[in-house]
């Protein structure tokens, strides 16, 4: 069994919105932890369809449950509606909740409650290295990091009934996107552009849509939790640096299946790319589990010079190389960005088993020890 690093069971004594893609493993974990709790699963189409039409009927079953005691409710985004009964039941009843959710997009339309603060948000992310005995980044940049497909010896089917039934036919269910074909070549396109600059004026040209288009379709994802946007470093340096944001798909192993990638190894391009996307990942995962209020980005000069990733107010820069034999070429963008930030901690990343501090200051760090020190809290 798998050793989540997600304490949720140390959380404050509050009520929670637990949010996550499908398949990180939400509902497995809170029924792990919470065995004894009152369990509502809203993808249970017989119930939902009950509590749809009468919603009252969940006030009348909540009613039995004692002050204190915890409620979950699976997928509360099929049915907002039971929100309002959920904050009755916070206020009258001094029932505790777990509301879980893939999606914050219905929650988030014109009159749905919100409960007023009295829910907590919380994140679940996919795996993370700290996680898995015997992590194995090649692997892990192959199959990606969700529970179903790292563990999975071929994952390919799996990618396919993830990407087709989760990602096109959830959207279409929810009414997200009129056009579904569009969409789809979207999220071809947007395979192809993760981790890049976005240009909506090119993607739409290569979707056939509006620029506006284009902006919707990537809300929609940040909405379902399918991706994310990484901004750009803003701050008052010397230099002109670009200030697009980049997307990246919330697991790797969705690029993986849109781009057709298997078999990567080290020293391939693509696996250059999946490398990267990873160690992101393990980063926007470990600043969210541990609540870190700083901002992620991402810093490149008009000239081309960049830094993959930026902490805070340049308290951390963070190259990713998948080479196994770092050079000086590789350190050009960090050497750069120290013009500007010279109190800045500077780190590679890499496949280069040397570990050392080269005469610039810049840290080069083997990744599986990377991995070690920032799960230990040693390098944000």
């Amino acid at each position: 069994m798998l050793n989540r690093y997600y304490k949720i069971e140390e959380e404050p004594e509050e009520s929670l919105f637990l949010f996550g893609a499908r398949q990180t493993g939400k509902t497995t974990l809170l029924k792990e932890k919470f065995p004894s709790a009152t369990f509502v699963d809203l993808l249970d189409l017989e119930l939902l369809q009950r509590f749809t039409k009468r919603p009252a009927l969940f006030h009348q079953m909540l009613m039995q449950e004692k002050p204190g005691s915890l409620v979950i409710v699976d997928e509360i985004q099929q049915l907002p509606i039971l929100l309002n009964e959920v904050h009755w039941f916070i206020t009258n009843r001094q029932l505790r909740f777990i509301l879980c959710g893939s999606s914050a997009r219905k929650l988030k339309r014109n009159g749905t409650n919100t409960l007023g603060g009295r829910a907590l948000p919380c994140r679940l992310y996919p795996l993370v290295s700290a996680e898995i005995e015997d992590f194995d980044v090649v692997r892990a940049c192959n199959h990606g990091m969700l529970p179903k497909l790292y563990l999975c010896n071929e994952p390919q089917r799996l990618m396919e009934a993830y990407v087709d039934i989760y990602l096109r036919e959830e959207i279409k269910a929810e009414a997200l996107v009129r056009n579904l074909a569009g969409f789809s070549r979207f999220l071809e396109v947007a395979a192809q552009t993760s981790g890049e600059m976005i240009n909506y004026n090119n993607i739409a040209a290569d979707c056939g849509v509006s620029a506006n288009t284009v902006k919707e379709y990537f809300s929609v994802l940040q909405d379902t939790l399918i991706g994310y946007l990484i901004p750009a470093f803003n701050a008052n340096g010397k230099r002109q640096c670009v200030q697009s944001p980049r997307f990246y798909f919330f697991d790797v192993s969705i690029s993986n299946y849109l781009l057709k990638r298997s078999g990567m190894l080290p020293g391939m391009p693509e696996f250059g790319h999946a490398f990267e996307q990873f160690i992101i990942q393990e980063l926007v995962a470990y600043m969210g589990y541990n609540h870190i209020n700083e901002e992620l980005s991402y810093w490149r000069t008009y000239l081309g010079k960049e830094v993959d990733v930026v902490i805070g107010k340049a308290r951390v820069a963070i190259e990713i190389k998948s080479a196994e034999e770092i050079q000086s070429k590789h350190m050009k963008g960090l050497a750069q960005f120290a013009e500007d930030y010279p109190e800045c901690r500077r780190i590679i990343v890499s496949l280069d088993r040397i570990n050392r501090v080269t005469s610039s200051n810049i840290e080069l760090i083997y990744v599986y020890d990377f991995l070690r020190q920032l799960w230990n809290g040693e390098i944000i």
